[in-house]
């Protein structure tokens, strides 16, 4: 038995204001009024504010170690809370455990598979997670007995469709955000391996993800290759703020030490700096003369410097209140890939495809910011942006490494 369909009845069930067209110019002329809205705010720029705000003057930055035992790029690191020791991964396919102060390799794995784009350190210091190529993201609990074998005790937590590109645990061992080449992020029970919750808005590969600083924070920022930053909130899973205005796929996501801002790197050659309470970009920081992608980004201990990897070898160091460039740090011989600074602000450590780490400080204190001087504070209650004063003593990075990190 055959049945036939009328065209004209079919036609006359889909409404024309239900059509796929119709509905993406209604969803085009909704986001037109919101930016529309987020304009009207904007009537001054973040330098412009910060124009009676001092300079920084010279900045210069020495490597204090380098660290050599990868055999191939490195693609990640982290720090430890202890503020000494660093975990990295590499295309190799092993993940080292380092000691920054004696430059020794307290731990070494070598995974099942090759690039491993994606490390981070517990807050215990207790463990380490790692995933990659492999779609997984494996810990590995850490232990006193440096000869003992940590892939024994491997615990796959993750199970993504494609590859782990970012991983982060959250303000305990015992949960682990990750985001994935598969558009997706998750947030997952470290002891059970359960899913908890998972992410979706990103149209394409997620390539990196940062936990909003504060300790009862329930959000994060991820940023892919559909040129978006998008925060979540970890309970309902869904997404509660989008930015769109990179070129290009974003590297690199970092939150501002306060939690009320975020950085991003892109592969278009900036790092833009977005106001979650005003629900914008504030900020490029861009020159014509750069014109290779960023690829990671991390700001100071107070907020005021922004340190961006980029892959002409360099790290470019922005004053975020003014704009402006204030350093530009040498020494990798290919593409910096990676760059972290450290709990306490005294140093910094950037990876690269040149096969090693570095770790950086200034050799001597930095003058204290007096109550006076003013940090990044942005206020979207009112449409002028508002530089609120900091405590005092205060300090752009606080320094006391000439003795630790000294020759």
């Amino acid at each position: 038995m055959r049945f036939s369909i009328n065209p004209e009845m079919a036609t006359q069930e889909v409404q024309p204001n239900e059509t796929l067209t119709n509905l993406k110019a209604e969803s085009d002329t909704l986001k037109t009024k919101l930016e529309d809205e987020r304009a009207k705010l904007h009537d001054v720029e973040l330098h412009q504010v910060a124009e009676k705000v001092d300079g920084l003057g010279q900045f210069i930055m020495k490597t204090r170690r380098t660290l050599k035992g990868h055999g191939n790029k490195v693609l990640c690191m982290d720090w430890c809370k202890d503020k000494r020791r660093i975990v990295s991964s590499s295309q190799d396919g092993k993940v080292i455990v380092w000691d920054a102060f004696t430059t020794n390799k307290e731990h070494a794995v070598t995974m099942p598979c090759t690039w491993v784009m994606a490390c981070a350190y517990a807050p215990s210091g207790c463990a380490v997670a790692c995933g990659g190529l492999d779609n997984k993201c494996s810990v590995y609990p850490l232990s006193l007995d440096k000869n003992e074998n940590l892939a024994a005790k491997k615990k796959s937590v993750a199970m993504h469709t494609n590859y782990l590109s970012a991983c982060s645990f959250t303000n305990s061992d015992m949960q682990i955000l990750t985001s994935s080449g598969d558009g997706t992020c998750a947030l997952w029970d470290v002891e059970s391996g359960q899913l908890l919750q998972s992410f979706h808005g990103h149209a394409a590969d997620v390539l990196c993800l940062d936990l909003a600083p504060s300790e009862t924070g329930n959000t994060f920022v991820s940023g892919g290759c559909d040129k978006k930053a998008n925060v979540w909130d970890m309970r309902s899973g869904q997404c509660i703020q989008s930015f769109e205005t990179h070129e290009s796929d974003i590297n690199s996501v970092r939150y501002y030490p306060s939690g009320d801002a975020f950085a991003s790197g892109s592969d278009d050659a900036t790092c833009r700096l977005y106001d979650l309470r005003a629900d914008r970009e504030v900020a490029i920081y861009s020159k014509e003369s750069i014109i290779f992608g960023a690829s990671s980004v991390d700001f100071s201990l107070s907020g005021r410097l922004l340190f961006g990897g980029y892959n002409d070898y360099t790290i470019n160091v922005w004053d975020v209140l003014k704009g402006t460039r204030v350093s530009i740090l040498f020494g990798h011989e290919n593409r910096v890939s990676t760059l972290r600074l450290s709990p306490d602000g005294t140093a910094f450590c950037s990876g690269s495809w040149d096969h090693t780490l570095r770790v950086r400080d200034r050799g001597y204190h930095l003058e204290p910011v007096t109550s006076a001087t003013v940090c990044l504070i942005l206020v979207s209650s009112s449409s002028c942006l508002s530089l609120m004063p900091v405590p005092s003593p205060f300090y752009f990075i606080r320094t006391a490494s000439f003795i630790t990190f000294g020759p």
